[in-house]
């Protein structure tokens, strides 16, 4: 007998959704370690949507990995933010193309009638804080998974 694999459909693809803080704070913890090129940020003012493709560290399976001595996995994902007003960013040089980020965290500063600022903060002091009318954002899996090239899990603060 084998263990189930994402390649034959008994291991889902995340597509999560947030409305609130609490939701956000899974999202954050899922997309921990998360690194991109600075290229692969967009802001599309006409739409009000800001979007990562993150080459995210399957947080989720993590210990199964341990446990069945296989490797660790990454899959490339979208997070994404609408009901975005503006993005500001400290610490992110956008003409070094070549440039990669890691994200540390996802937090959501709550201001009135449900409006706030998203902030996402990467390694190295750098920053990216939505203005949002409304907290809406999405993590969605879109690869399927592949062997972490380190060949190891990041430290993950528990």
């Amino acid at each position: 007998m084998t263990d189930a694999s994402f390649e034959d459909g008994r291991e889902a693809a995340l597509n999560l959704g947030a409305e609130d803080g609490d939701d956000l704070q899974v999202i954050s913890t899922l997309s921990q370690d998360a690194i991109f090129p600075v290229t692969e940020m967009t802001w599309k003012p006409s739409q009000r949507r800001f979007a990562l493709l993150l080459n995210r560290f399957r947080w989720e399976d993590r210990d199964a990995a341990a446990r069945r001595n296989r490797p660790f996995e990454r899959v490339q994902a979208v997070l994404m933010f609408d009901s975005v007003l503006s993005v500001a960013s400290q610490g992110i040089d956008r003409s070094d193309q070549d440039m990669i980020l890691s994200l540390l965290s996802v937090d959501f500063e709550p201001g009135e009638d449900g409006a706030g600022h998203v902030l996402l903060t990467l390694a190295g002091d750098g920053a990216i804080r939505l203005a949002v009318e409304a907290l809406d954002a999405t993590l969605k899996d879109v690869t399927r998974p592949y062997k972490a090239p380190s060949g190891h899990a990041p430290h993950h603060p528990e």
